[in-house]
């Protein structure tokens, strides 16, 4: 038997359930008038019990915008991701603002489709990650309307406030603590980086703040795809094959360079004296290693609260020809030595 399509829930089955009328079901759902408290109670209580859920598109069209935040980021797979949803959920929890995701792949197209699509619910606001975009992409952004939140990096220009660090910056900080232990012959794993440009601004630092001390990396790999873990080992393996005289190893993130360190280890090669290690984004789910990687902080969940207090702040203002100054605020990870990088006394 086929089952009949069911038409959706009205304001009208709301109030014939609690028997009030369908202004006052619509001005206790929307929070507003003067409605007393125990209509209010009987009013919510008949909507949860027949799942009637509130147009909202409906409800906004005088202000054209919905109650959403449109969170718009590469990966849900990546370990860095899920922290940035995190910070953002727990500033925008019991407000009136509900964060929606979209997922990009790192591909430009994708990240154009994603936004073009969320941007058509009318949200109150955009927090997506990075700085650089197709131009399509960055015309929407800037011809939206409604607070742009570009987070997780500040080396570029945004379209309007942005919230993360400099992974130039951090890039530099890494070599000067490797440089400053005593390390010369330096080896650098990671990812392919045409569209990872935050991986690819590290590198630049990376190799910026070596150069400034005459020491150019000796040895380079770079992976794309498959298992993080599985790579680092493979990639320490057939780097140590071709360079034996490196020491020390840096990875682009943390679970290639966990990787690498279990390579090291089953290899009975002594960390960190012959060979140092150092990773990127301090992923505590590492901190059950047999030795503790060193890293440097991402300031990850720290980026998402900023992120969404800036969009929070933004929505509660009242709307004007002249749209409130941008907030730019870069972060500062620190250098976590960990067991893997030596502290000379």
């Amino acid at each position: 038997m086929t089952r009949p399509k069911q038409r959706p829930l009205t304001l009208r089955d709301v109030s014939e359930a609690c028997g009030v009328s369908e202004m006052t079901v619509s001005r206790v759902l929307r929070n507003r008038g003067d409605v007393s408290a125990a209509t209010r109670e009987k009013v919510l209580a008949a909507a949860k019990n027949l799942g009637y859920v509130p147009n909202q598109i409906a409800g906004s069209l005088a202000s054209q915008r919905v109650n959403l935040v449109a969170v718009i980021i590469p990966s849900l797979s990546n370990m860095v991701f899920p922290e940035v949803l995190t910070g953002i959920n727990r500033v925008l929890d019991n407000t009136p603002l509900q964060p929606v995701f979209g997922v990009t792949d790192y591909l430009p197209e994708k990240e154009e489709q994603v936004l073009y699509e969320m941007l058509s619910w009318r949200p109150s606001g955009v927090i997506i990650a990075g700085l650089e975009h197709s131009d399509a992409t960055r015309a929407m952004l800037q011809n939206a309307g409604i607070p742009v939140v570009e987070i997780m990096d500040t080396d570029g220009t945004p379209v309007d406030s942005m919230v993360g660090i400099s992974h130039r910056r951090a890039g530099r900080k890494m070599a000067n603590a490797i440089l400053k232990q005593g390390y010369s012959r330096i080896g650098f794993l990671g990812t392919k980086m045409p569209l990872d440009h935050r991986a690819r601004k590290r590198f630049e630092g990376f190799t910026e703040g070596l150069t400034k001390a005459g020491i150019e990396i000796e040895d380079r790999e770079f992976y794309s795809g498959g298992s993080a873990l599985a790579k680092g080992r493979e990639m320490t393996q057939a780097m140590l094959e071709r360079s034996p005289d490196l020491d020390f190893l840096y990875y682009s993130n943390d679970m290639i360079g966990a990787g690498g360190l279990l390579h090291l280890l089953d290899a009975g090669i002594d960390v960190p004296g012959q060979i140092g290690l150092a990773g990127f984004n301090g992923v505590e789910l590492l901190d059950g290693l047999p030795c503790q990687l060193a890293t440097m902080d991402a300031c990850r969940a720290e980026i998402g609260e900023e992120a969404a207090r800036i969009i929070l702040a933004r929505s509660a203002e009242p709307e004007t020809d002249t749209p409130p100054a941008p907030v730019h605020k870069t972060l500062a990870p620190k250098v976590t030595f960990g067991d893997t990088l030596r502290r000379r006394r």
